[in-house]
């Protein structure tokens, strides 16, 4: 199959512009008819909407982030051209790229941004997994009838539609399945459109480091690398019961990405189920107290999100990773939805003194469950109306003169 992202007309197998309009832009894959899974990300999401919403800045190396004492929320790809990425101090990010534009985050505006374009995707199909504000799962299976052609090219209209409409880029990743849509996605980026076939992907993984199966972090990649694993190859060569030995669950997890596999479904729930964050140490921890403060780090940035995203949940959730792989996940119900760092925090908390006892982990989580409208909530009693004020006040302040002007007294303290 081969046809232009531009104008969606078909081409021969051989053109290397389209006969129809000239572009240079073809999708050209032997399976693209047949595939339905996607992953479309969008580009750059919130340097785009500030690009977008300021033309002056087009071409200019773009950050958004907080002062010269935060961290960098997001970076325009002419940025990355210079080494700076997410989560980076802003004097660090500074010093690589002293030309950058800094422009505060406007999480409210990027939101709405990102409400668009979802709805867009479900204009296409109600199998729509959110994952982040800016990117998402789809399943086009059946629609053909539906939009009159191909998954394939329903999603190349869609990043055109995307772009003249909303004013921002996407890039698309077509597959099998989940795993492979999402790698795929990344291939091509800005703007890109890839197809992984479930054919190729053996032989696709195969060269690749076993970092790029995603969960598999810098220190999971280290112990991997010191069992002989160092390529996907060196999985797919390996028996899955050794794996499992090994790494237990994990093993037969690594076994089946590793030969492309992946039998996750999309599902069809239209809202976002949790927002969570998580970290993997580059030392294992066996301590409360640096346990403590990653986990209030964590608790920071999903309270964030859920306030980006006017969202509030009734359930904690403690996630941790032992040492030797094995995956403790402890949950408790909160009295009413929150969104507040101190309630989310003070939940996990509680569940991580129970966990704490000589073992070791290499990960900590924090995530928040059954999610609702936030309007309305935290006001419940006069201890979060106070609560909310506090914590709401201190979030305008970070928002103001960056991440460290209000800062919580245990991330102060020494590990």
């Amino acid at each position: 199959m081969s046809f232009c992202r531009d104008c969606l007309a078909d081409a021969a197998e051989t053109a290397k512009r389209c006969p129809a309009c000239g572009s240079p832009r073809l999708v050209r894959h032997p399976e693209a008819s047949t595939l339905t899974i996607a992953h479309i990300d969008c580009d750059a999401f919130y340097a785009t909407i500030e690009k977008r919403d300021d033309p002056s800045i087009a071409d200019k190396p773009v950050i958004v982030g907080g002062g010269k004492r935060g961290v960098v929320s997001a970076c325009c790809y002419i940025a990355r051209t210079y080494g700076v990425h997410s989560a980076m101090p802003m004097f660090e990010a500074l010093r690589k790229c002293p030309d950058a534009v800094v422009v505060k985050p406007d999480m409210q505006k990027y939101v709405g941004v990102g409400r668009t374009v979802r709805k867009a995707m479900f204009d296409l199909t109600p199998l729509v997994e959110p994952l982040s504000i800016d990117e998402a799962f789809l399943d086009l299976t059946g629609t053909e009838r539906l939009h009159g052609m191909s998954a394939a090219k329903v999603l190349a209209r869609f990043a055109l539609q995307v772009q003249r409409d909303v004013g921002i880029t996407v890039s698309i990743g077509l597959s099998a399945n989940k795993f492979l849509a999402k790698i795929a996605s990344d291939l091509d980026k800005p703007r890109g459109y890839a197809v992984i076939g479930q054919s190729e992907a053996v032989e696709f993984l195969s060269t690749k480091p076993v970092g790029f199966i995603y969960g598999v972090g810098a220190v999971s990649a280290a112990k991997l690398s010191n069992d002989g694993y160092r390529l996907v190859g060196d999985l797919q060569r390996a028996d899955m019961t050794e794996l499992m030995r090994r790494y237990g669950e994990e093993g037969a997890r690594l076994w089946h990405l590793a030969r492309g596999i992946d039998h996750r479904r999309i599902s069809a729930d239209r809202e976002t189920k949790s927002v969570s964050a998580e970290t993997t140490f580059n030392t294992d921890i066996s301590e409360f107290r640096p346990l403590e403060q990653h986990l209030w780090d964590l608790t920071e940035r999903v309270s964030t999100r859920l306030k980006a995203s006017q969202l509030a949940g009734s359930t904690v959730t403690l996630k941790l990773k032992s040492a030797d792989f094995k995956l403790r996940t402890r949950s408790r119900s909160l009295g009413h939805p929150t969104q507040l760092a101190a309630r989310i925090f003070a939940a996990g908390k509680d569940l991580l003194k129970n966990e704490v006892g000589g073992t070791r982990y290499r990960l900590i989580g924090i995530g928040v469950s059954h999610l609702e409208d936030a309007l309305g909530q935290d006001l419940s009693d006069l201890i979060d109306r106070r609560a909310a004020g506090a914590e709401l006040a201190a979030d305008k302040l970070r928002e103001k003169f960056g991440k460290t002007a209000v800062v919580k007294g245990i991330s102060l303290e020494d590990d």
